[in-house]
């Protein structure tokens, strides 16, 4: 669905505030877990990608899916966050601009904003900018909020946060990313 079409009935009666962080592995796969399990639900999920601009197992999986709608933003020319330019940042401004958008829709139940976290730590957006989007919640929409580093300011304010831990991990034994498993 795009974000030009009619609203649909809600399916929450309050939505609420998640975050997933921690430096383990599962931030996004857990938000896109949700996503799915609402889907089963007939609700309707957008998911904003920052910092990802590669190809995708779940953007690919979840291409025309009748109720997720996934976009990606970024550039994957950066790896540090003194490599960021204003064109970076000018890019998710306008990225944060469409999820706002999407949240004020009516159209979406579940909003994620996959890696947000780190898109405030690279300075993409600002923290204020993400508190001004919670401040801007219709009470029917859940956020789902993803990526390492969470500002307290924004733990202060969910409802639920998640820390994953990273345990053990075969990065260590130089595995690199699997296909179908990492990406």
């Amino acid at each position: 669905m795009g974000l030009n079409e009619h609203s649909h009935v809600h399916r929450l009666e309050q939505g609420y505030i998640q975050v997933y962080t921690g430096d383990g592995k599962g931030k996004t796969t857990a938000a896109l877990g949700l996503a799915v399990r609402a889907a089963g639900h007939a609700m309707h999920t957008y998911i904003g990608q920052f910092m990802k601009a590669q190809y995708s197992g779940e953007k690919e999986a979840l291409r025309n899916h009748p109720f997720i709608v996934i976009e990606q933003y970024g550039n994957t020319t950066f790896v540090r966050r003194e490599d960021v330019s204003s064109e970076h940042r000018a890019l998710a401004q306008e990225r944060l601009q469409r999820i706002r958008q999407a949240m004020l829709s009516g159209q979406y139940d579940i909003i994620i904003l996959d890696e947000i976290n780190t898109a405030i730590w690279f300075g993409l957006v600002s923290l204020e900018q993400v508190l001004a989007l919670l401040d801007q919640k219709p009470g029917y929409v859940e956020l789902i909020l993803t990526g390492r580093r969470a500002p307290q300011e924004i733990l202060d304010r969910a409802d639920l946060v998640t820390e994953m831990r990273q345990v053990k991990h075969y990065y260590e034994q130089k595995v690199p990313a699997r296909t179908g498993i990492e990406r």
